[in-house]
């Protein structure tokens, strides 16, 4: 689906008052599923293959492969699944291995709507951040590729971590941002540091109201720490002005499997049968 009108529908479910729900894939079986539920937007990228492995999302912040390699990989999987609905590309910005204007345009040849930046070195904070900063290794290299994406016509929805990382992908042309709360918290390899709910939507308000002063048709979805439940993502909506959505990764396709899988082998454990040891040894 080209941008434009990745775009168009998106803006029409906002008029109708839908929120506007994007949920990231790590196999096809969750791309299948997303898409059936009604999802929005679906996102790739390397944290899904380690999560469906039964890993932290953070895993694909670590070196056990070559993220860039890996989306490219999990695309054989997910986008000929897909009918319908904009899938967009998790691109680490920041790997020197790639000529990132050309890396961009296979891309899109493959068949992605747009791109997210992911992994991120936003995710990273004190000393250890500074230093990927100092060294060429920093949050505006991401920056720089969401602009390139943005010239080739790319749906692009950065994740954000403040105002001022707000601001630089607005001005490098972001259509969406996802003002990113932390590793998701629920569930059996959820983490335990994070903001509140309350305190989530003040920082999303505030990434909100700065993206729509630069420019007022970005669009705005809310992701990650304490917002891992429909209820969580619903109270975030209804205590912001003009966040339209939320962004799921683990929330959409970890939590639900880990639920089901597990429900599904008590309920087969309940079955009772006619066989016991005393009628074992009867026989």
């Amino acid at each position: 689906m080209e941008r434009q009108a990745a775009l168009a529908r998106i803006n029409s479910q906002i008029a109708a008052g839908r929120a506007i729900i994007g949920a990231g894939a790590g196999t096809g079986i969750s791309a299948k599923s997303a898409e059936a539920g009604g999802v929005d937007l679906i996102i790739i990228y390397n944290s899904g293959r380690y999560r469906m492995a039964g890993r932290g999302s953070l895993s694909g912040l670590l070196a056990y492969g070559d993220a860039n390699e890996v989306v490219v990989d999990m695309s054989r999987e997910v986008l000929p699944i897909v009918n319908d609905t904009p899938v967009l590309a998790g691109v680490n910005g920041t790997d020197p291995f790639r000529l990132m204007g050309k890396f961009l345009d296979q891309l899109k040849e493959m068949g992605f709507t747009g791109v997210q930046n992911f992994p991120t070195v936003g995710l990273f904070d004190g000393v250890f951040r500074q230093n990927l900063e100092e060294t060429g290794m920093g949050y505006g290299i991401e920056v720089d590729m969401i602009r390139l994406a943005a010239e080739r016509d790319l749906l692009t929805a950065p994740y954000v971590f403040d105002v001022a990382s707000t601001i630089a992908m607005v001005e490098a042309g972001a259509d969406i941002v996802v003002p990113h709360m932390g590793l998701t918290t629920a569930g059996s390899i959820g983490a335990h540091t994070a903001l509140t709910l309350e305190e989530s939507a003040v920082r999303v308000q505030e990434m909100r109201d700065a993206a729509v002063r630069i420019n007022p048709n970005t669009i705005v979805l809310c992701h990650g720490g304490p917002i891992a439940e429909p209820e969580d993502a619903a109270y975030v909506l209804q205590h912001t002005t003009g966040v339209a959505g939320f962004f799921g990764a683990s929330s959409v396709e970890r939590l639900p499997t880990e639920r089901a899988i597990k429900q599904q082998i008590l309920d087969f454990k309940s079955i009772r049968t006619s066989v016991s040891a005393a009628n074992r040894k009867e026989d």
